[in-house]
């Protein structure tokens, strides 16, 4: 069985839309959805910076248009789809919840209100690698902080203040390092409460369709078939923690067993093959990748 998943926010890297944008039709893609969202996106993946990228309201729509038009080249559908925190937006594109033109206006008002949210108060981020999971998570609720991502495979994301994440990195548990992500605030926390508010205002102007596939939500790795409710897990994520632990596990339990994650490809499939590695995984990194890809799902389907 075969399983679509997106990447998330910290997958980007510059120029990534540069092979991409040598198709005719993704470019069209791309130039109709710079318009829709009043963003360069050509220039965004192609000679924009890391910094400028970096950038949450830049970050996640580059994300999310890089994942559909890597999902329409592709040209296939699959019975399981997720996506980690944006890339759940991508997802319900992919699953046809939502169009791709609702999915661009709604993840351009996502990452504007997330990128307003992230300035009201200095907060951020650090992953934290090793040590005994049950330690780990108990450092960061005493701290005050919150495991905002828990990717499995050994990586947990701590988010809160400024200060708590300091003194976390001073007194990390024992046998965990901690490393400070480049991310502008507490993502998937109550410090993101109120871009929660502007995107549930956002999607009142989106009617969705049940999708094609089951979904695999962030919120509890529960396979959602009803478009109203993948809608409203999307929304609810915003402020609430990522349980990609959780997803993954119910790829396993679904029977899964291959995944195809779609540009900007990599990290999902490296934290797959720690958690699951008796599921084939394939990165679609760029257009050079069709051919193993489509091979790939064949095999799968």
């Amino acid at each position: 069985m075969l399983a679509i998943i997106a990447p998330g926010q910290g997958a980007q890297t510059p120029g990534m839309l540069t092979p991409w944008l040598e198709i005719s039709d993704c470019a069209e893609s791309i130039s109709r959805w710079s318009e829709v969202i009043g963003k360069d996106l050509v220039a965004l993946g192609t000679t924009a910076d890391a910094d400028e990228i970096r950038d949450t309201a830049n970050a996640q729509p580059l994300i999310v248009a890089t994942g559909l038009i890597a999902a329409n080249l592709l040209g296939v559908s699959a019975p399981v789809i997720s996506g980690h925190s944006v890339g759940e937006i991508t997802a319900a594109a992919v699953a046809k919840v939502i169009s791709e033109f609702d999915a661009m206006r709604f993840v351009n008002d996502r990452a504007n209100a997330m990128a307003k949210a992230a300035s009201l108060e200095k907060t951020g981020m650090s992953a934290v690698l090793g040590g005994d999971r049950e330690e780990v998570l108990d450092a960061i609720l005493k701290l005050g902080l919150v495991a905002a991502n828990d990717n499995g495979a050994g990586q947990i994301v701590a988010a809160g203040s400024i200060s708590e994440l300091s003194l976390f990195a001073d007194n990390p548990p024992a046998g965990a390092r901690i490393r400070p992500l480049a991310v502008a605030g507490a993502f998937h926390t109550r410090y993101m409460q109120s871009a929660q508010e502007i995107l549930a205002k956002s999607a009142t102007t989106i009617s969705p369709s049940d999708p094609t596939g089951s979904i695999i939500s962030n919120r509890d790795g529960f396979a959602v078939v009803d478009g109203e409710e993948v809608l409203e897990r999307i929304i609810s994520q915003v402020a609430s923690p990522v349980r990609w632990d959780l997803c993954m596990k119910s790829l396993q339990e679904l029977g899964v067993t291959g995944v195809i994650e779609l540009a900007p490809a990599g990290t999902l499939v490296g934290l797959l093959k720690r958690a699951t590695p008796e599921i084939e995984t394939f990165a679609f990194k760029s257009p050079a990748d069709l051919a193993a890809a489509s091979e790939f799902a064949e095999k799968h389907k």
